[in-house]
């Protein structure tokens, strides 16, 4: 049997494992909701809008969102409307977070046959926890890296780094798999790993500010989170991305 040529598999977790932007939209849609009943005039879907705006230009994991979003619309916060956005969105985002379809069988692949997994995100640390625990995975990584802990945010190849050495792997035995092509592709394409794009999870562009930086190519492209199952066993059996003609541009893997 011949030796494998990939030790370990690093993952994005926001969108990659879980439906993050899905949870996200509901959990504002609620809050937006629950204002209005507090008795805030604004129309909902403009509201909504309005919020993701903020997003959009302070950080998706901007921890004081409704206090910016009254600020700008009522020029205060009220500490009463502020208190029922924040109950209803914790609601609906803890009834809403869920793993991408097979996410469970892979990891659980993976590790039984002796990969190591671990996570790096640019999520706050406390944030990413409490994400991984709510979705049962809070043992299930050998290693789980956060902005708080790399100081960096992707696509500065920091953060890989960091993770391969704590893995005690090298690049070019390690693959990352993100949904964000600027970041966690061109960082770990930076780093010198194999790098996955989860077409499948990539929800946030829509609210990104866009780059005029060229977008990176990934080598594999994943439809759905079980073909890295699949990946794996072509990277192991030394297929790097750069097949010919596969019917893509630059000659890269799509796996469909």
């Amino acid at each position: 049997m011949a030796e494998r040529l990939i030790d370990a598999v690093i993952f994005d977790l926001d969108n990659t494992l879980t439906d993050f932007m899905r949870a996200k939209e509901r959990s504002i849609a609620e809050a937006v909701d629950a204002m209005i009943d507090a008795g805030l005039p604004v129309q909902r879907q403009k509201a909504i809008d309005d919020i993701f705006a903020i997003y959009k230009a302070k950080g998706i994991e901007h921890q004081r969102v409704f206090n910016l979003y009254l600020e700008q619309t009522i020029d205060r916060v009220d500490d009463r409307i502020l208190a029922a956005a924040v109950v209803a969105y914790r609601r609906a985002r803890d009834s809403s977070l869920v793993l991408y379809p097979h996410c469970q069988l892979v990891l659980n692949r993976l590790i039984k046959q002796g990969y190591k997994v671990a996570v790096v995100s640019d999520a706050p640390r406390f944030e990413a926890w409490l994400r991984l625990t709510a979705l049962g995975l809070q043992h299930t990584f050998d290693l789980v890296l956060t902005y708080d802990d790399t100081g960096a945010h992707k696509p500065d190849p920091k953060p890989f780094r960091m993770a391969l050495e704590k893995l005690g792997v090298p690049p070019e035995r390690a693959v990352i798999m993100g949904d964000w092509r600027e970041r966690d592709i061109l960082g770990g394409r930076n780093a010198g790993l194999h790098t996955v794009y989860a077409r499948y999870g990539d929800q946030y562009s829509k609210y990104a500010t866009k780059s005029d930086s060229p977008t990176p190519e990934p080598d594999f492209v994943a439809e759905d989170m079980l073909q890295l199952l699949d990946i794996l066993d072509r990277l192991n059996a030394g297929v790097t991305g750069d097949t010919g003609d596969t019917g893509d541009k630059g000659g890269k893997e799509r796996m469909s």
